[in-house]
């Protein structure tokens, strides 16, 4: 039972990392907001594991894991980085307010579709990954008309259901997609960590792995339809 109220208490965790992101945004400290959604997606990666470890559902039937997770990505991989699109004017002024509701109402919709998470471990629609995306943006200094329409076409892919690989899940792939992913995740701390001066060349090579990711849920995708 302790160990299972340990499992639900690190991921709620979470909770507290969104906050302290929100205080770093606020602040204009943008790698320290990233460095908190970094470390939030740590948290994300392994509760799954501690929580079927400790039985979770079996000692405590009540409390909604799942539930609570969706409440800690939603703060994390769409709030907090939507509040980043205002805070830095990532888009036209005037754009601001309409690109981050479109962030936050698509992923709201998307996160209480029935098979956002399906059975076989995928993904329905664009898995918001809007954290990740707003840190590129950041970095890349692309122009704000660029940036609105990079997220508007990300806002509109949350409703086409193209299925995405759950990259921690998958039965498609699994070691070599963790083992990029690993990879990727520490090229993304490195830029976090030289942000706002990231390296171009690890800036470029960092797509790889976005780029894997995109391809193969697409290929897997239409080879299951």
């Amino acid at each position: 039972m302790l160990l299972a109220w340990l499992a639900h208490l690190y991921t709620a965790s979470g909770l507290v990392l969104a906050f302290l992101a929100t205080l770093a945004v606020f602040a204009r400290d943008y790698r320290a907001a990233f460095f908190w959604l970094a470390l939030q997606i740590v948290v994300d990666a392994t509760d799954g594991v501690l929580a079927r470890a400790a039985r979770v559902s079996q000692h405590i039937p009540w409390f909604s894991g799942a539930k609570l997770d969706d409440i800690v990505d939603y703060l994390t991989y769409v709030f907090v980085p939507a509040l980043i699109v205002w805070q830095a004017q990532l888009v036209p002024s005037g754009w601001t307010i309409w690109v981050a509701a479109g962030i936050l109402l698509s992923s709201g919709f998307g996160f209480n579709r029935e098979d956002a998470k399906t059975a076989d471990h995928f993904f329905t629609g664009f898995p918001s990954y809007w954290n990740i995306v707003v840190f590129y943006l950041l970095v890349a200094q692309w122009p704000l008309l660029v940036n609105a329409g990079v997220l508007l076409t990300l806002v509109a892919l949350v409703f086409v259901p193209i299925r995405y690989i759950y990259p921690s899940r998958t039965a498609v792939w699994r070691v070599p997609t963790n083992v990029l992913g690993a990879i990727w995740g520490i090229a993304m701390l490195l830029m976090i960590r030289q942000y706002p001066g990231v390296s171009s060349r690890l800036f470029i090579a960092s797509f790889a792995f976005p780029l894997y990711y995109v391809v193969l849920s697409v290929v897997v995708w239409m080879r299951n339809r």
